[in-house]
């Protein structure tokens, strides 16, 4: 299976009611959706998130499945969850890789683009 079988689509939002910016922080929540366009169903072992944030910090993340769940995507599926990420700054970016094998046996990653977190109508 190819990792560009693998279609990843994220929706970031700020959330200001779990946020409180005299404070630094800063909450978002983000959905992703994974489609399997391949020929073999797939299974999601595993996720790195690379999180930065408005002054450069960096912050990696690694662990099994999505939200305690390690799901096995049918071919033509769509798996789709909802985490969140907090950040000090008013804006940062993600980005990321899951680690998946599909139905064949055969390993791959799939690298998820880098999206934007920020409050809206925040000055960069």
């Amino acid at each position: 299976m190819k990792s560009d079988s693998i279609e990843i689509e994220v929706i970031a939002q700020y959330l200001p009611e779990q946020s409180d910016p005299e404070k630094r922080q800063y909450f978002f929540i983000y959905t992703v959706r994974i489609r399997n366009n391949g020929l073999f169903a797939a299974q999601v072992i595993s996720r790195h998130w690379i999180i930065r944030d408005g002054n450069e910090q960096v912050q990696e993340v690694r662990g099994l499945g999505v939200i305690g769940q390690q799901p096995l995507i049918a071919v033509g599926d769509t798996f789709e969850y909802t985490s969140g990420c907090p950040l000090s700054t008013p804006y940062g970016t993600m980005k990321g890789s899951y680690h998946c094998v599909g139905e064949n046996g055969i390993p791959f990653d799939v690298d998820i683009p880098e999206f934007v977190l920020t409050v809206p109508r925040t000055l960069h």
